[in-house]
């Protein structure tokens, strides 16, 4: 599948979403949004800003989306080690308030337009099969990903790992 027949323009509102790079100053308000989505662990949340903090040099890529100047979410990404083109997408996270307003949407396209810039051939996505990561699943799904592999009781028992990939073709 080409990226041109993932999700449709007319499902998605994302006009107002202006994509940018990311600043020392987004660190507050990804925060809060990772908060706000109620879906990470403090742990995660850690993490999610360690990297968002981490030295540029180290490799992780940021998308930051705005709408109306106001931080709206952000994606993180990186080239997957020992691999000839394959990426991660490490992190996702949009303000709960604008859910299927296209910003998820936005942010995802900008990532696999720059991933395929720097050679990228395909993305691997892991999520959690726990109910409250229902909308995540669905949202992969929709814009085009495949799963292709669960590993049964990863994160705990029940909470299955959930793997998708996305294949970037010419």
């Amino acid at each position: 599948m080409n990226s041109s027949s993932r999700g449709s323009s007319a499902t998605h509102s994302a006009a107002a979403v202006v994509l940018r790079e990311k600043r020392a100053s987004d660190r507050a308000p990804l925060e809060a949004i990772l908060r706000a989505t109620q879906v990470f662990a403090e742990h995660e949340i850690d993490i999610a800003l360690e990297l968002i903090d981490a030295d540029p040099k180290v490799g992780y890529r940021f998308v930051v989306a705005e709408i109306s100047g106001k931080t709206a979410g952000y994606a993180c990404f990186g080239a997957t080690p020992c691999t000839v083109g394959t990426w991660d997408l490490y992190w996702i996270a949009v303000d709960p308030a604008l859910h299927g307003a296209g910003v998820g949407y936005a942010l995802m396209k900008s990532a696999e337009a720059s991933i395929r810039e720097l050679g990228g051939r395909l993305i691997v996505i892991e999520t959690a099969s726990k109910p409250a990561y229902d909308a995540t699943r669905a949202f992969y799904a929709k814009y085009g990903a495949q799963e292709c592999a669960r590993v049964k009781d990863f994160y705990a028992l029940g909470d299955d790992k959930v793997i998708y990939t996305v294949a970037l073709h010419s």
